[in-house]
């Protein structure tokens, strides 16, 4: 009777002792474990990371890591670590945590308004692990400018303004053709074809639309911009436009960050193949990344016998247009008179 009354307590001991350890365990596996005020926030694990480079990654947000790496152990992660951009929550237990660190989420890549290919570079390379270097390194690649129809002064017209889900890691060579597949999906056959109908190439509809871009941030006007300069191309006469001349002085002072209000004389004889004052038809490559309102307006313009504008006075933004020189005469007066009287020196 003894016997069994011993018995009966060291089995309720070792039970107890048991329950006691399982529910210490269970409360280390499911307990928040987070050390952050944020509701949440991102931890970025570079390709070819190891383990001891995500728990220096970690340390600063982890509560107990005794505890998380007993879990990560149990479910095989210091052997099966992922590269990529991982969202952490307050409060997250271990398991969670593991999990997270397993589910790479996408970065969503939103660009517009860049003005060449460097500082588009520089762009996506700050939110993606690919370098600025890498991806122009990808880009101007020979192969892949001669088997897509670019060479490095138009490759920049390959990319389509728009907003794109990528993942953090991925590398130059795959961002680079991620973008040649948009850039395919937008050139349908419905757009080549209008494009033609002008007289151009897709290269050549985007390089025009820069154009048509820079003179305008209206872009209820641009159709009637574009046809003032598809009008030029066909008479063959200069297409004058003087953001392509301020693209040639930054280009040469190789300065984008400066800003230029305004064009002189020695600025339009300037000897550069994107100064349309001294050259005949399109400058070598897109002067800007268009978007795609100055896209359509090239591919669907507004038809008129206009082949003169210069900015108005009276509407500020908009341009007063005109079919004869002697028209655009008095109306280039009027805005030159009004903007020397700004004071404008640049």
């Amino acid at each position: 009777m003894k016997l069994k009354k011993s018995i009966t307590i060291v089995a309720v001991a070792v039970i107890s002792v048991l329950m006691i350890y399982g529910f210490l365990l269970i409360s280390r596996i499911f307990s928040a474990n987070t050390k952050f005020e944020e509701k949440e926030l991102y931890v970025y694990v570079a390709t070819d990371a190891t383990y001891a480079d995500v728990k220096k990654i970690l340390e600063p947000y982890v509560k107990n890591f005794d505890d998380f790496e007993m879990v990560a152990s149990k479910r095989n992660y210091p052997e099966n670590v992922k590269s990529g951009r991982f969202l952490l929550k307050k409060d997250m237990n271990n398991i969670d945590l593991v999990r997270a660190m397993r589910s790479n989420v996408p970065v969503k890549l939103a660009f517009n308004n860049q003005e060449r290919l460097e500082n588009f570079a520089g762009r996506i390379g700050s939110q993606i692990e690919a370098d600025s270097l890498s991806l122009l390194k990808a880009i101007k690649d020979s192969t892949f400018l001669k088997e897509n129809g670019f060479n490095e002064e138009n490759v920049f017209a390959m990319f389509i303004p728009n907003t794109y889900e990528v993942y953090w890691n991925t590398s130059a060579v795959k961002f680079r053709d991620k973008m040649i597949k948009e850039y395919h999906n937008f050139w349908t056959a419905e757009r080549i074809e209008k494009a033609k109908k002008q007289g151009l190439t897709p290269v050549q509809a985007t390089i025009l639309a820069s154009i048509v871009h820079k003179e305008s941030v209206k872009k209820d006007e641009r159709p009637r911009i574009a046809g003032v300069y598809l009008n030029r191309l066909r008479l063959e006469m200069p297409l004058q436009a003087d953001p392509t001349v301020i693209y040639a002085l930054k280009l040469r002072d190789n300065n984008f960050d400066q800003v230029i209000k305004r064009v002189f004389y020695n600025d339009l004889i300037m000897r550069s193949p994107y100064n349309t004052y001294v050259n005949i038809g399109l400058p070598p490559g897109p002067i800007a990344m268009p978007d795609i309102t100055a896209v359509e307006a090239v591919l669907d313009p507004e038809k008129h016998d206009y082949i003169y504008f210069c900015a108005s006075i009276d509407r500020f933004g908009y341009h007063e247009f005109a079919s004869s020189y002697e028209q655009h005469t008095i109306n280039a007066k009027k805005y030159s008179d009004w903007i020397a009287g700004q004071g404008v020196t640049r």
